[in-house]
């Protein structure tokens, strides 16, 4: 069945956005050298339990040195590796600037393609599957490094997305705020016909396991209005999701809408309690597709021309 779902999925994705011949310098940059004499680290290791092994690769800034510091889970997309979607995303010259350590789970190491099982009714849930792996590996990653108490958060694109927002909803103890690029509401399929539907289509309301789910973390949000592989209304369920678990049915919300120098325009929307606490920032990239915004040409699946969202994404975290 897993197959099934991804063979349709990979069939839905087209190739990655063209990429202009010099891609902006931000936020992309240049290779991470081997940590020595204070210098930033990409290492690779593995975690294993019960329910299976996980590969994945941890960026060490060159500032570490013991004291604690926020952690960064990154999950990729389809298809892509820890090293690609590191580049793509340029997360770890952002996590060398600002003192972060980053984590790449690779699904593809251990499933067909590469993909988070989102779709799947015994991965949507917190104890058991692929959050169960992700939540372990995530703390095993804390008990050998320093990680500043409640300031752990987790950001993916596509079936990453997805799967982020469930660890959102089943380990919100765990984690301090999400990020979705591309993705879906947590919930919104139970296997692969369901996966294809939403896909295409989009999911109208909440998740059936919502209701069991833990509250609400902050969510930021952001999506192409012109993805033809996970339709744009995903990202407005992700929104909505979030905000009815959080008991706002109308919060106050702030539009903006703003051209930028990357070459496309957006509409974000801000939603925050009435004491002004922000509880999601939806962004709608306007002609971008299926891409990470702002990202480099290094990776798959980027469009250097979009704004910023590995650094949209943090300015977001450092605020909940």
């Amino acid at each position: 069945m897993i197959q099934t779902v991804m063979e349709q999925w990979l069939a839905l994705i087209p190739g990655a956005l063209p990429q202009s011949p010099q891609s902006p310098q931000y936020p992309g940059g240049a290779a991470v050298p081997d940590r020595h004499a204070g210098r930033p680290a990409f290492v690779a290791g593995s975690y294993q339990s019960g329910d299976g092994e996980l590969r994945y690769k941890l960026f060490i800034p060159g500032s570490y040195a013991g004291e604690q510091m926020p952690l960064l889970v990154m999950l990729h997309g389809w298809g892509q590796t820890a090293d690609d979607f590191a580049d793509g995303t340029g997360m770890n010259d952002l996590a060398e600037k600002h003192g972060w350590l980053v984590l790449y789970p690779e699904r593809s190491a251990f499933g067909y393609g590469g993909c988070w099982n989102w779709f799947d009714r015994a991965h949507q849930q917190r104890g058991s599957g692929d959050p169960a792996l992700i939540a372990a590996t995530t703390r095993a990653v804390m008990a050998s490094h320093a990680v500043a108490p409640g300031r752990v958060f987790i950001a993916g694109m596509s079936a990453g997305g997805a799967m982020a927002v469930v660890m959102g909803r089943t380990y919100p103890d765990l984690f301090a705020a999400v990020g979705c690029h591309s993705g879906l509401p947590h919930a919104c399929a139970t296997d692969s016909a369901s996966a294809l539907h939403v896909m295409r289509h989009g999911a109208v309301s909440p998740g059936g396991a919502t209701a069991q789910a833990g509250p609400a973390v902050p969510v930021i949000v952001f999506h192409g209005d012109d993805d033809a592989t996970v339709n744009l209304a995903n990202g407005a369920s992700v929104v909505r999701e979030s905000l009815a678990a959080a008991g706002l049915a109308r919060p106050p919300v702030r539009l903006e809408a703003s051209a930028t120098g990357f070459g496309r325009s957006f509409t974000r929307a801000v939603h925050r309690k009435a004491d002004g606490i922000v509880v999601a920032e939806h962004w709608v990239i306007h002609g971008a597709g299926h891409a990470w915004s702002g990202g480099n040409g290094r990776g798959s699946f980027t469009d250097p021309q979009g704004p910023p969202a590995s650094a949209e994404m943090l300015r977001f975290f450092l605020q909940v």
